[in-house]
């Protein structure tokens, strides 16, 4: 019966994706909006290129293909903070958790909040400021399940609520994100995933700062004119990917994952993350690497290397879990750095509390 519904997934799945994505469409670049949903916000996922769309378990997983968190072992929290293009004072904070509820399904419930400091408030008589300030903020709440189907088919959900706010507008929406993955080999490591993201309404921005104050010409009194928001599509994209497991020892492996990330709003990505896993008596240590293409990538700008998007290019992390107690718990850190041009780059860390 689990092998029925896992195919049935399968299927629905492929469809949908096949009906509701046109990627790499130029016509199309840069009119979507909510464009922090391409952001990974969690430190291990990203150090590996977000390529691990056919491997990356537990809460990470929610951003790669929320598949991936059926494999949580029975309880995770992680905290993970970026400074997003250093020098352009901009942070994103993570937190979530992710808990086992029955042998064969996981629910998971996390947050990203981005935010870009002060800025200061202008009007037309007052250009230069000196009124106050506001702070714009990005939220997203996201509330994931997952399931395992058979022992080589998982699946599941993530429902995305969107929000954004500056001094006097707001905006609101919902997306969704489905993904599947499956499993094979003797020690099951060949792994293939695909996941399709960020797909929902259309969303659009209200609040007082699309009001206008008009003097009307008959009655020599002031009238408020309401301007209407243009809504804007979200960044929907298909991910596919698989990766395999080089077992060297009990306690080392090496993985290798390649993916292509098919953009509904922007050009095709290609992926590449490799992953050094070693265990120790006490300790198990990761050493990440990834690299994400696409057109254009190296073309020249100015004189110099010009990368024409902030989510391609080099990635590179490590992680080191210190293995607590009779039930070994992993308790750990984790630092990624993401190359970004002209900007100082991406940096991010982390904490984790695996509980077994």
């Amino acid at each position: 019966m689990k092998n029925i519904l896992g195919k049935s997934l399968i299927t629905a799945l492929a469809i949908s994706m096949g009906t509701h994505v046109y990627a790499g469409n130029k016509d199309r670049i840069g009119s979507a909006g909510a464009t922090e949903l391409l952001i990974n916000p969690w430190s291990r996922a990203a150090a590996f290129g977000s390529a691990g769309i056919a491997n990356t378990n537990g809460l990470a997983a929610t951003y790669t293909n929320i598949a991936g968190l059926a494999f949580t072992t029975k309880t995770e929290i992680i905290l993970d903070r970026t400074q997003w293009l250093r020098g352009a004072g901009i942070n994103i904070n993570a937190a979530g958790i992710a808990q086992r509820i029955n042998p064969s399904t996981v629910l998971s419930f996390s947050m990203v909040s981005m935010s870009f400091g002060e800025i200061d408030i202008t009007t037309v008589n007052q250009p230069e400021g000196g009124i106050g300030t506001f702070e714009p903020k990005l939220n997203n709440f996201n509330l994931g399940f997952a399931h395992e189907f058979s022992n080589s088919i998982y699946g599941g959900l993530n429902v995305k609520v969107l929000s954004q706010t500056i001094a006097n507008l707001r905006g609101r929406g919902v997306a969704f994100d489905a993904g599947i993955r499956y499993v094979t080999g003797e020690e099951d490591h060949i792994k293939f995933g695909i996941t399709l993201k960020n797909v929902g309404p259309t969303m659009s921005v209200s609040g007082d700062g699309l009001a206008l104050f008009v003097l009307n010409p008959e009655t020599g009194q002031l009238a408020t004119l309401e301007q209407r928001s243009a809504s804007f599509e979200l960044p929907s994209l298909l991910s596919i990917g698989g990766s395999y497991d080089f077992n060297f020892s009990e306690t080392s492996k090496l993985t290798a994952a390649v993916g292509f990330t098919a953009n509904s709003f922007s050009s095709d990505q290609y992926r590449l993350g490799l992953d050094y896993a070693m265990d120790i008596e006490k300790a198990s240590f990761h050493i990440l690497a990834g690299f994400v293409y696409q057109e254009g990538l190296f073309k020249k700008e100015f004189g110099y290397d010009q990368k024409l998007s902030a989510l391609t290019g080099l990635t590179a992390g490590v992680s080191v879990d210190a293995i607590l107690g009779e039930n070994k718990n992993n308790l750990g850190i984790q630092y990624t750095y993401r190359t970004a041009n002209p900007f100082g780059g991406v940096h991010s860390i982390g904490l984790t509390l695996n509980l077994k």
